[in-house]
């Protein structure tokens, strides 16, 4: 099926790795964010936007869907607020659900109508492994399992106009939000790698290739899914991001 998809937080990490895997596939990919692409594609296209503002998003969106045939959208861009129950703030969930669940859901709003025109679209939200509870990540963690209802109600609401939706939670993975926090060779690493049942790391191409699946045009039969690409960490209960 033709059409462009939107990634957002394509500036690095799992978001850059799903840009240039569908790029590898012939796609024209659209970045939403702040910051531009670390590298450059002749199918590469990027609209500078702060997904934490509901209005300026809307209208970047407004845009895009007005410029190009939108058919896939990944809502991959996400902030994390650590902290404890007693050291998260108001602020601080409210600026998680801005990023994680308001951001998608108003990109949605923004591309869905032409996917519903064309009886065909493919929606992919990156929730994360912590959804089902990890220590220090109050906000976080509750804006990605809202994330995760959101994606089950759209899957009903849509599904009949040809579009799925599905999201992937993934587990540790080697971005370099997770290599600053976790040196690679220090003992901090090493104890998330022995909690992990494949005992390594995943890579953003891991959960990128996830991903592609997902937006495959033979994918028609799974949505309403959250797909865990964790190493194991969801069965063990140990872990996270």
């Amino acid at each position: 099926m033709d059409g462009a998809a939107v990634v957002t937080g394509a500036s690095s990490g799992i978001g850059e790795a799903v840009a240039r895997q569908l790029l590898d596939s012939g796609r024209t990919v659209i970045t939403l964010q702040r910051r531009p692409p670390r590298f450059r594609h002749e199918r590469l296209l990027f609209y500078a936007v702060d997904l934490a503002d509901a209005e300026a998003a809307r209208k970047v969106a407004g845009d895009v869907a007005a410029g190009h045939a939108v058919r896939y959208l990944v809502n991959n861009a996400g902030v994390n607020r650590p902290g404890t129950l007693e050291q998260t703030t108001v602020e601080d969930l409210d600026y998680a659900m801005a990023v994680n669940v308001r951001a998608a859901m108003v990109l949605t709003q923004a591309f869905a109508p032409g996917m519903r025109a064309a009886g065909f679209g493919r929606i992919v939200n990156i929730s994360s492994r912590a959804a089902m509870g990890k220590t220090g990540r109050t906000a976080y963690s509750a804006a990605k399992a809202g994330l995760i209802g959101m994606t089950r109600t759209l899957c009903l609401e849509l599904a009949a106009s040809g579009i799925t939706v599905n999201a992937i939670a993934p587990g540790p993975v080697a971005t370099e939000l997770f290599d600053r926090g976790h040196p690679p060779g220090g003992e901090k690493r090493q104890r998330v790698i022995d909690s992990i049942p494949v005992k390594r790391v995943g890579t953003p191409e891991d959960v990128a290739r996830a991903v592609v699946f997902l937006l495959s045009p033979d994918s028609g039969y799974i949505t309403g899914q959250t797909l865990f690409v964790c190493g194991g960490t969801s069965v063990s209960g140990t872990g996270g991001d």
